[in-house]
């Protein structure tokens, strides 16, 4: 499969609620770390994260890569992503990100997802509390600093 391909079938199982689908892109042993949810190990809980997770307070999702580079081992693509929020304090809003999708390939599937997102016009556009965006800022702070590569960084 060519990685526009695969990237549009990564596309499509997420917007049509395709958890199995969406799976069957990564390694057995494959894992996908998401930026709210963190990381999910194994097709089984790749397609539940999709099919349960994505969907318990959103709908009509919406996901495009743009300027994928790969060099067959890493592969990098700009996203844009969206979804329409079930939470009742949102009223129905459109949260919208853009960020860089991350992923290591083995034998042509996907071995382990990253992804770098700008989170903070979602949680505007949800009509988040401050001290909940600070909350959830502060975790992914905190995350980034617990990261090996980040330790020189923090002497």
């Amino acid at each position: 499969m060519t990685t526009t391909a695969m990237l549009r079938v990564f596309c499509d199982a997420v917007e049509q609620r395709n958890g199995r689908a969406f799976a069957e892109l990564f390694t057995e042993d494959g894992v996908y770390h998401d930026v709210f949810y963190g990381a999910f190990a194994g097709r089984e809980k790749i397609a539940a994260m999709i099919d349960d997770w994505f969907y318990r307070t959103a709908t009509d999702f919406r996901w495009d890569m743009h300027d994928p580079v790969t060099d067959g081992t890493t592969l990098y693509a700009r996203y844009t992503f969206s979804y329409r929020s079930t939470l009742p304090d949102a009223n129905g809003a459109r949260a919208m990100f853009e960020g860089v999708a991350i992923m290591t390939l083995r034998d042509g599937r996907i071995a382990c997802y990253h992804e770098v997102a700008n989170t903070a016009p979602a949680f505007v556009d949800l009509k988040f509390a401050p001290e909940r965006i600070a909350k959830i800022v502060g975790k992914q702070g905190a995350e980034l600093k617990a990261r090996p590569e980040m330790k020189r960084h923090l002497a």
